[in-house]
């Protein structure tokens, strides 16, 4: 007694359905897990053929299916151990998967089915391919994006070609005319100057006025077109990647000195350069070429945007560690909104007006600065002038 209530409460607490019926496929009993299963209550299927829990086919067959297995004993015949379909009450079709035990009484056969619901894996079944495809569909969408991605990018790569081939054809016949202009320019102006410089000795004991004035027109002319023509030559050099420093050791204050004194040939009327120089040490290594270009470009803006009867300021310092150069003027300044493109290449400041030049100086004189590890800063105010100081590591 005590094996048969441990055996009825296993079967009634069994979270699988179990359901046995007689050989005919009458229900004997159902247990309350295939109720909820199926929706029924045991009276209203005990002694019903079983056959009212299945869809079409199986409802037709089943009977034919027990008659069979009967037979053969073939287990797949009425689905023993494979998914197949049970009909609810409401009319809903589920898959489950069914497992039959044939149970050997004293006088007759019982067969016991038991139900093991899958519909939760063939949702989640759908779910995973409706995921898979849309992953799939998502892929080739990507795919194709890329495929035309990559056509674009690379009749954009053909484009570029194209343009960079033009560009550089471009750039070659820009190089020759810069050299052939630089070149060919400086005999006639070089000529034009010394010619100028004699007039003014020859006309020294006539005292005339108008010439001095008209020489003094040539010399600016001259000295203006070949700035122009220096910053072009100097820009073409260095966008082609020839400019190599080249160092050497030399005495500044000589250096300073003779820069002073040129210079001061193409100040303006009393316009004064004063060079000062202090430091433990008075050599530097360095290019003096490159050098002599950013100082001589520096002064020269000093003397354009500075007025007559000014001084310009020309420092040198030399140390243990560096050498530094700066230039100071009293001039027009630059004003503040103009101070960030300072060095870009062409830019000229909004209050330079009509005097001349050709934006390119400071920017030449930035990448000769860098070219020999050094760096360059200003301090500037409308109206009240301009330093700047460029230093060298020694």
């Amino acid at each position: 007694m005590e094996n048969a209530a441990l055996l009825k409460a296993i079967i009634e607490t069994a979270i699988d359905g179990i359901i046995t019926i007689d050989e005919r496929g009458k229900i004997e009993t159902i247990n309350p897990a295939a109720c909820a299963l199926f929706q029924y209550t045991p009276a209203e299927v005990i002694g019903k053929n079983v056959n009212v829990l299945m869809p079409s086919p199986y409802k037709e067959n089943h009977d034919g299916y027990i008659a069979r297995y009967q037979r053969t004993h073939d287990p797949h015949i009425i689905g023993i151990g494979r998914e197949v379909k049970g009909l609810k009450k409401d009319g809903t079709v589920f898959p489950f998967r069914l497992a039959v035990s044939e149970v050997q009484l004293l006088s007759r056969k019982v067969y016991a089915g038991f139900i093991h619901d899958v519909s939760r894996e063939k949702d989640a079944e759908e779910k995973l391919r409706e995921y898979a495809a849309k992953l799939e569909e998502l892929v080739e969408e990507r795919t194709r994006s890329l495929k035309e991605t990559v056509q674009a990018l690379q009749l954009a790569k053909e484009e570029v070609s194209i343009s960079l081939e033009k560009e550089k054809e471009l750039g070659q016949l820009k190089s020759r005319f810069v050299s052939m202009a630089s070149h060919e320019f400086r005999t006639p102006l070089s000529a034009i100057q010394l010619s100028a410089v004699l007039i003014e000795k020859y006309s020294v004991q006539h005292d005339s006025a108008n010439i001095v004035k008209h020489i003094a027109k040539i010399k600016a002319a001259v000295t203006n077109l070949t700035s122009i023509l220096n910053d072009f030559l100097s820009l073409e050099k260095l966008e082609a990647g020839k400019v190599e420093p080249v160092y050497a050791e030399f005495d500044v204050v000589k250096f300073g000195e003779e820069i002073t004194e040129e210079m001061q040939l193409v100040a303006k009327q009393k316009q004064m350069i004063v060079y000062q120089h202090t430091g433990t040490g008075s050599t530097a290594k360095l290019d003096q070429a490159l050098l002599k270009n950013c100082i001589i470009n520096l002064i020269g803006n000093a003397i354009k945007y500075s007025g007559e009867n000014s001084f310009i300021e020309f420092n040198t310092e030399v140390s243990d560690k560096q050498l530094v150069i700066t230039i100071k003027d009293n001039g027009i300044g630059i004003p503040e909104n103009d101070q960030k493109h300072l060095f870009e290449a062409f830019f000229r400041a909004h209050n330079t007006g009509n005097i001349p030049g050709t934006g390119l100086g400071l920017n030449i004189l930035t990448r000769y600065t860098n070219l020999m590890n050094g760096n360059i800063k200003f301090q500037s105010k409308v109206n009240k002038g301009t330093s700047f100081t460029i230093t060298f590591p020694q």
